[in-house]
């Protein structure tokens, strides 16, 4: 896992075509902002400019190697395992709380917008869906332990199935570890639902 310190990073990991570049690149590995803008549904220069800004916060490079020819330009992340924060942390930084409070408002967007999705989207031909949701009794560092076995094996799929492959889609994988929120003594509680 690679780890963020620069508060000016969560700025474009908070901003929703940056964040979903990201995902396919991680997921399909090096493409042209041509990929990247059929797969978005956006204009190729508007996912070029996207690509540039990614590039300045060191989160994409070009992938020389890859193109065609030297006028070629195709794009590849430059840490190709999962990025972790903690944003407490960046808090502390000049310009954190801004960036932090961006990125958790895109974040929560974002999981709503997934969790909306899952719940509402009508069954499809070739499209499975799955939400579950479990109820552990862990330590801290129990959770901690299970959140990178999670991790490591979520890795493991996305080096075994990544790639440009036509029978493949893009899925995203959303999961949330973190005390009950109706648990006693909780931060925020709850009260209890019926």
């Amino acid at each position: 896992m690679a780890y963020v310190h620069d508060p000016t990073v969560l700025r474009a990991l908070a901003h929703p075509v940056r964040n979903r570049i990201l995902g396919e690149l991680s997921a399909q590995g090096p493409l042209r902002a041509a990929d990247l803008s059929r797969e978005l549904g956006i204009p190729a220069n508007q996912a070029s400019f996207h690509l540039r800004q990614l590039a300045k916060y060191g989160l994409v490079e070009e992938a020389p190697g890859e193109g065609r020819d030297r006028r070629d330009r195709v794009w590849r992340q430059v840490q190709e395992e999962s990025l972790d924060f903690d944003l407490r942390e960046l808090e502390k930084q000049p310009g954190g709380p801004a960036a932090a409070a961006v990125f958790r408002s895109q974040a929560a967007s974002w999981a709503h917008t997934l969790v909306d999705a899952a719940h509402t989207v009508g069954p499809q031909e070739g499209v499975h869906r799955a939400v579950t949701e479990q109820s552990l009794r862990l330590t801290e560092d129990e959770a901690l332990a299970l959140t990178q076995e999670l991790s490591d094996l979520l890795q493991d799929w996305r080096r075994r199935t990544r790639g440009r492959d036509a029978s493949r889609r893009t899925y995203v994988f959303l999961s949330m570890l973190q005390p009950h929120p109706d648990s006693p003594g909780a931060p925020d509680a709850q009260p209890a639902r019926p």
